[in-house]
């Protein structure tokens, strides 16, 4: 069997459990600490020898899609700053693995993701993983 490298992570829920912490902010944005649900989740799933962190959106999840994007301004801020730390830690975050951003075609279910992402892992292994799910 071959190493799985491709992860379909779905991020395209309302979160209206969680109302009204997220009328303004995707749920997975949400912070344990100092670091949003989504960061831990991307991480847990680097650690586990994912590359292609597939993340299934829809259209208010512009937020969790910066996070992961770089920030050219806030860069050079740090840089200028003598922020050493804190511009490893955002230049990190953009590079950890490849970041494909497939947008939901409907509200189906939770098969919906998959088959949202299907033709970006044709017949390859993957993983499949909630964006607002954190074990430890």
């Amino acid at each position: 069997m071959s190493k799985i490298k491709k992860a379909i992570v779905a991020v395209a829920g309302s979160g209206t459990r969680l109302l009204p912490a997220t009328k303004a902010m995707p749920k997975e944005m949400l912070p344990i600490i100092d670091k949003p649900i989504i960061q831990l989740v991307v991480e847990e799933l680097v650690a586990g020898g994912i590359e292609d962190i597939i993340l299934v959106t829809k259209w208010d999840k512009k937020p969790l899609e910066d996070h992961f994007d770089y920030n050219w301004a806030l860069m050079s801020e740090l840089k200028k700053n003598n922020k050493e730390k804190q511009y490893d830690e955002v230049k990190r975050i953009s590079e950890m693995a490849n970041f494909i951003y497939v947008r939901q075609k409907g509200p189906y279910g939770n098969g919906t993701p998959v088959l949202s992402a299907a033709n970006i892992v044709k017949n390859e292994p993957f993983m499949y993983v909630w964006g607002d799910d954190l074990v430890k």
